[in-house]
């Protein structure tokens, strides 16, 4: 178990080093990258172990979107989502440039094909805006009409 541990460690740190880097992406831009974009609800969320496409055994939470609006794709009442990190058993793994995924929470996402059948956020930890009860993007001053408006004009 202390090899998992350290194995889990070591992503950890060298995903907080490659994220640390880069100048900021603005909303247009990653609307123009991803290809859906929905404001959606967390439903469900499991974890369990994967191996990512470098062979590392990692924890991936697997959520289901209830979708509210979809500002970029084709519609759809549900998504499945997989996100980096999270805890199975008393193992949590938190990967420092991706957000932790709850039950209940609502935010928009930019989302791409993963290598499965779910979606990933696109540029990874970029691609979830958690939202308030305010239809605010928390901890910051960005509102959800002005992402509306930011994606409809990448759009054109």
């Amino acid at each position: 178990m202390r090899a998992a541990h350290a194995l889990l460690l070591t992503i950890a740190m060298a995903s907080s080093l490659s994220a640390a880097g880069g100048p900021p992406v603005d909303i247009r831009t990653r609307a123009q990258g991803a290809e859906r974009i929905v404001v959606a609800t967390i439903v469900e969320v499991h974890a369990s172990f994967e191996k990512n496409s470098f062979g590392d055994q990692i924890i991936v939470s697997h959520a289901v979107l209830q979708l509210e609006e979809t500002m970029k794709g084709p519609p759809a009442d549900r998504l499945d989502l997989d996100v980096e990190g999270g805890t199975v058993g008393d193992l949590t793994l938190r990967v420092s440039d991706m957000p932790s995924v709850r039950r209940g929470e609502r935010a928009v996402f930019f989302l791409n094909r993963g290598p499965a059948t779910a979606h990933v956020p696109h540029l990874r930890g970029l691609g979830i805006l958690e939202l308030d009860a305010n239809d605010r993007v928390r901890n910051s001053s960005l509102t959800l009409q002005s992402i509306r408006t930011a994606v409809r004009g990448a759009r054109r």
